[in-house]
């Protein structure tokens, strides 16, 4: 059985939502608990969240699982997600096989495709599969597993761009899992997000 940790990536500003968006409710729970909730359920360890602009908001928020995850400050969190990444992996402590990247504002991803995306891992990692990410309706979304052999490229990352450079570059340890429900993969970044959210339990009628 591998170890995985996970890393939460809370640091984004919010400008186009123009209000802290991972305090907003969803089904009475602010959006962040969820990818929390998520990584917790499934014995994720270490759990990081990177926090910027709204920190101590979000310490407080989660001090609920404060014996569970850590929560650190990325200082630079003006510059960009990979600032958040290249923080979030470098405060991972002790030994683990790989780590999956969460965004703090998807609320809808299913502990189905945690399982999946590990599942893969673990039964083809010595085949060199080092990474695994989850493909809603062909459109490659979130979150994303990565071997620990691949960490150290992360400080290499600039700006926004996230983990795409190192996908592009392991592109042969690269492997898809496959899910049929798009709205899985909804980020939260703008009001007509939030508003297809909402209207996500509306037509569940939930």
């Amino acid at each position: 059985m591998y170890k995985i940790g996970a890393i939460i990536l809370a640091a984004g500003q919010s400008k186009r939502m123009g209000k802290p968006k991972l305090f907003l409710p969803y089904q009475g729970i602010p959006i962040i608990h969820y990818p929390v909730k998520m990584a917790v359920q499934n014995h994720l360890t270490p759990i990081v969240v990177v926090g910027g602009k709204n920190y101590d908001q979000l310490k407080k928020e989660l001090e609920i699982y404060h014996q569970k995850i850590s929560i650190i400050y990325n200082e630079r969190y003006e510059i960009g997600m990979s600032t958040s990444l290249i923080a979030g992996v470098n405060s991972l402590n002790g030994e683990l096989d790989a780590v999956l990247i969460f965004l703090g504002d998807q609320p809808l991803v299913a502990d189905e495709v945690i399982k999946n995306l590990i599942n893969t891992y673990q039964k083809n990692k010595k085949n060199g599969v080092y990474i695994v990410r989850p493909r809603y309706k062909q459109s490659p979304g979130h979150p994303i597993l990565f071997d620990k052999s691949l960490l150290k490229q992360f400080q290499h990352i600039k700006g926004d761009e996230g983990g795409k450079s190192i996908i592009k570059t392991n592109e042969e340890h690269l492997r898809y899992v496959d899910f049929k429900q798009s709205d899985w993969n909804l980020d939260i970044d703008t009001k007509e997000d939030y508003d297809q959210l909402i209207n996500n339990i509306l037509n569940k009628g939930v």
